[in-house]
């Protein structure tokens, strides 16, 4: 006589149990060190600015946007952005699109000098330029003899920035384009399409959420560099003023309410990249995941 026994399966443990194994002091002694951490460097600092922008009330606040100095300081930074992320964009894109498809000897070498920018600093970076393109620099002497003006002048100050914001396009996008791999490309070529339509048809729709995100990160930078920009431009009010530099002068002029008006705008640009960033981010990650499930 059989007699049969039920193998009852083992209990599913709980997901946060079976993940997290620290006890719940240590999990909410974290979070709130995480919390603090945040609120005190960069909440607090996030909402003085705002404070003190709009110390002496609505008046004071928009008088600060009337100077001409000011004016002409936003113009700029517009101008230099305007200039700076495109070139940043056909540089990403095709650096990206070589680096993800194709095979070619100094591949890694083109990748180590994408990164030199986030591994120099912006200080020094503006001495370069400086030093190449300066009365006494490099090619100096050529420049002034043909009355042609690089630092202290726009020329120099978008150069900066395209330098310290070059890598921000390309390095978005060679992991999307790696993950996405070649296969749709070689179809799209198999069947008669030339390369451009393949990258038009292919390629660009599948890299349009992270590309968006990545501009959206150069534009940023571009628009709040300071360290290089500060070397190069000469602080000239009214001509070489960006933005991050018209704050620095009010500042130092005493200036609080002006300065911090001027600091809130790229404060509030700031907290309007964050929000689109998020969203682009949450799209830029489903790209990549959805790369995965196809390869």
């Amino acid at each position: 006589m059989s007699s049969a026994v039920a193998i009852r399966p083992p209990a599913r443990p709980d997901r946060a149990e079976s993940v997290v194994t620290e006890g719940r002091a240590v999990r909410w002694g974290l979070t709130g060190i995480a919390i603090l951490f945040l609120a005190l460097f960069l909440v607090l600092p996030l909402v003085t600015v705002f404070i003190q922008a709009f110390a002496k009330g609505w008046s004071a606040y928009f008088a600060a946007f009337q100077e001409a100095d000011a004016r002409s300081a936003i113009r700029l930074t517009l101008l230099v952005a305007a200039i700076a992320v495109p070139f940043n964009l056909v540089f990403g894109v095709s650096a990206a699109w070589a680096i993800a498809k194709f095979e070619f000897r100094g591949k890694n070498l083109l990748v180590t000098l994408i990164d030199l920018p986030f591994s120099v600093s912006p200080v020094v970076s503006g001495l370069i330029y400086v030093l190449v393109f300066g009365s006494q620099g490099l090619i100096g002497p050529w420049l002034i003899e043909n009355d042609i003006q690089v630092i202290f002048a726009v020329p120099g100050i978008v150069l900066a920035t395209i330098f310290v914001t070059f890598p921000f396009i390309a390095r978005q996008l060679i992991p999307l384009m790696q993950e996405q791999g070649t296969a749709e490309e070689e179809a799209a070529l198999t069947l008669g399409a030339s390369g451009w339509h393949a990258f038009r048809t292919v390629t660009l729709p599948n890299i349009r959420w992270g590309l968006l995100y990545s501009v959206l990160l150069c534009n940023a930078r571009a628009m709040g560099e300071f360290g290089a920009v500060s070397v190069v431009s000469g602080h000239i009010r009214g001509l070489t003023n960006t933005l991050p530099l018209h704050v620095e002068i009010l500042y130092n002029e005493y200036n609080f309410v002006a300065s911090f008006a001027v600091a809130s705008l790229l404060a509030g640009l700031a907290l309007v990249t964050l929000v689109i960033k998020s969203l682009l981010e949450w799209r830029y990650s489903a790209d990549i995941a959805a790369g995965a499930r196809r390869h």
